[in-house]
């Protein structure tokens, strides 16, 4: 455990209990860069500690560190007073609001207590930073409500839909098969690297199928709309202007690309197509589904960049790696990335040299 000062944490630093407390006495305002929350989803399951002596024998004495049903009492009761009377007006309004609509029962203790995390996450946040909170269809309509009254609609950035298993049998409904992660950034100015996935071998031979083993596909030269520079002047007796469209290269450039053999000529005629070659390509912009991403339940990291890595061992979760990787390193060898989750612990650790940690509810 790394040692820590008041208002200071350091690199590298595991804090194991209560992350609302730890949050509230140990991280100071606007020093993370990222958060992965992956909090109970209120599924009725229990989540035991097995203490073992010296020998790493289990003891006999086992303790539930939390349970994974919510009740309302009084401790419910103070955090929701104090939500609505010591806080952010607006957060306080959403919290009365929906305590009226939902009652004081298991789930609005559940969210009472998400809430009060939340708007302390909001704090550490950077102005640059993100939050990612992965969550289940049995709440994720209540925290993206949760979420907008502490970040703001604005800034909202996509509803992440993971299919994290093939099949599910469902009495009297269809299969549940999906999780939900809600990104959220802490300001307009938050920072997000894309990234790609690899396209579908379907794809790959139905599209890719010329060039032999340099398999390429044809692309449009062109851009919708004219344009009055360069780019809206004929090229090779094709104008674009006339069809409403403008080049999307340079005419020096169009050039290059017919001496290099990157242009082809339809041999009926026709417009020139760009050839896109496989080897160029980095693969399909990540969207907002993510299908390819195994369940950490039974898979190593499957991401890139930690496929193979000497330094992971075990299985662990895909989903907060690949969160990690749309965070910029701005090109320093160290990068300064503090983060919240406890299957996260081993993803920032390989891929980022500092880290903070909180293991807990």
């Amino acid at each position: 455990m790394a040692t820590t000062t008041a208002g200071t944490t350091a690199d590298n630093t595991l804090y194991y209990g209560d992350n609302l407390d730890i949050l509230r006495e140990h991280i100071p305002t606007a020093s993370i860069d990222l958060v992965y929350l992956d909090p109970p989803f209120n599924s009725n399951r229990n989540y035991n500690v097995l203490f073992k002596d010296e020998s790493g024998k289990e003891a006999e004495a086992q303790i539930t560190a939390f349970e994974d049903t919510w009740h309302w009492g009084p401790d419910a009761e103070a955090t929701y007073r104090a939500l609505t009377t010591e806080g952010n007006e607006r957060v306080a309004t959403m919290i009365d609001a929906m305590r009226k609509f939902i009652g004081a029962n298991e789930m609005m203790a559940y969210l009472v207590m998400m809430t009060a995390r939340l708007v302390e996450l909001q704090r550490v946040l950077k102005p640059t930073g993100s939050i990612y909170l992965h969550c289940d269809p049995t709440a994720s309509h209540y925290l993206k409500i949760i979420m907008d009254a502490i970040f703001d609609p604005g800034n909202f950035r996509n509803e992440i839909i993971w299919k994290r298993t093939s099949a599910h049998s469902g009495a009297k409904r269809y299969g549940p098969v999906h999780d939900t992660i809600l990104f959220y950034g802490k300001s307009p100015r938050v920072e997000w690297v894309g990234g790609y996935q690899a396209y579908d071998e379907t794809y790959v031979r139905e599209r890719f199928n010329r060039g032999g083993e340099r398999p390429w596909k044809d692309a449009d030269l062109t851009g919708s709309g004219t344009r009055n520079g360069e780019t809206g002047l004929p090229w090779r007796n094709f104008n674009p202007t006339a069809i409403g469209r403008h080049w999307g290269y340079l005419p020096s450039d169009l050039d290059q690309f017919d001496a290099d053999g990157r242009i082809y000529w339809p041999p009926k005629g026709g417009w020139p197509r760009l050839k896109r070659f496989l080897e160029d390509t980095k693969g399909i912009p990540l969207q907002d589904v993510w299908t390819d991403v195994r369940s950490h339940s039974f898979c190593a990291l499957s991401h890139s960049s930690c496929a193979g890595n000497p330094r992971v061992s075990e299985p662990s979760c895909s989903c907060p790696s690949r969160a990690c990787e749309k965070r910029p390193l701005h090109g320093t060898q160290r990068a300064d990335r503090r983060t919240f989750c406890g299957i996260l612990c081993r993803v920032a650790q390989v891929l980022w040299d500092n880290l903070l940690t909180i293991c807990g509810i």
